[in-house]
């Protein structure tokens, strides 16, 4: 397995979303994928499965210490002490005496940004997170962010597949050291009949959805795919046995546009 490492945090380049994962199928998708050597899993206190997570992570047999678990707290929670008490309730239902990396969910204008970095970094403190960071924060968010957090952000989470054009953000995570982890970087299934994935793919024996992870990780950057199907876990961890040359990642990055976005909402910051 290869680690992005930034501010610290060495964050597995491959991970299993959990978004839409519910009860005990999520606890078995998640005992499954760290057998099959996934070291990094992602979920968040609106999945509500939390619980489930946990269950699979103990269900495993791996050692603690050797899996990756990232939460992300809600934007309802940005006070600081409803995010102290939150981060406390996603330690309890994960069933953990550490989280690895708890992140912002979205951005939040209605709560001074300082104030939620605040008590954020706190919780870091506390030992309750080894790391701290943000999702979904645009370039101007992150050097906010940046300015106002009294602990290292080692990562900001985002949208990112060969759709969306994210060169800004990624520009500004490298200039403040952190990393970025990408979420929904197969585009929600949408690249599996792409032709110029397939073209490629076919050169190395690989899937559609293989060389879009690869692309991303040779652009040192994690991504956590999101399955229901346990026959796919093996698939999107397998990817690390090639390279793709600078003409494949140019194509491959030349379909982006600003508007290949697929997740957006009304709370939604104002996209770069």
């Amino acid at each position: 397995m290869q680690f992005i490492e930034a501010s610290g945090a060495r964050i597995p380049a491959i991970g299993l979303g959990t978004w839409e994962l519910r009860g005990r199928a999520c606890g078995r998708l998640v005992e499954q994928a760290i057998k099959f050597g996934y070291r990094h899993i992602d979920t968040a206190q609106m999945y509500d499965n939390e619980r489930e997570v946990g269950e699979g992570l103990r269900a495993s047999g791996i050692d603690r210490n050797d899996v990756f678990v990232t939460t992300k707290i809600w934007t309802t929670h940005f006070a600081p002490n409803d995010l102290e008490r939150s981060v406390k309730e996603s330690l309890k239902r994960l069933r953990v005496a550490q989280i690895d990396l708890v992140l912002l969910h979205w951005p939040n204008p209605r709560i001074p940004l300082a104030e939620t970095l605040g008590a954020l970094a706190n919780v870091k403190r506390l030992g309750m997170a080894r790391h701290i960071g943000v999702s979904n924060f645009t370039v101007a968010l992150i050097e906010q962010a940046v300015a106002l957090s009294p602990e290292p952000l080692v990562c900001n989470q985002v949208e990112y597949h060969p759709y969306l054009n994210q060169a800004k953000v990624l520009e500004a995570c490298q200039r403040h050291d952190m990393a970025v982890v990408a979420y929904s970087p197969v585009a929600k299934g949408r690249i599996k009949s792409d032709e110029t994935l397939r073209r490629i793919g076919t050169a190395y024996g690989k899937t559609a959805a293989q060389i879009c992870l690869r692309w991303l990780v040779q652009q040192n950057v994690a991504a956590i795919p999101r399955t229901a199907r346990i026959e796919r876990l093996p698939e999107n961890i397998d990817i690390f046995d090639f390279a793709l040359t600078d003409s494949e990642m140019a194509q491959i990055s030349a379909m982006g546009s600003a508007k290949g976005r697929l997740t957006d909402f009304g709370f939604a910051p104002k996209w770069d």
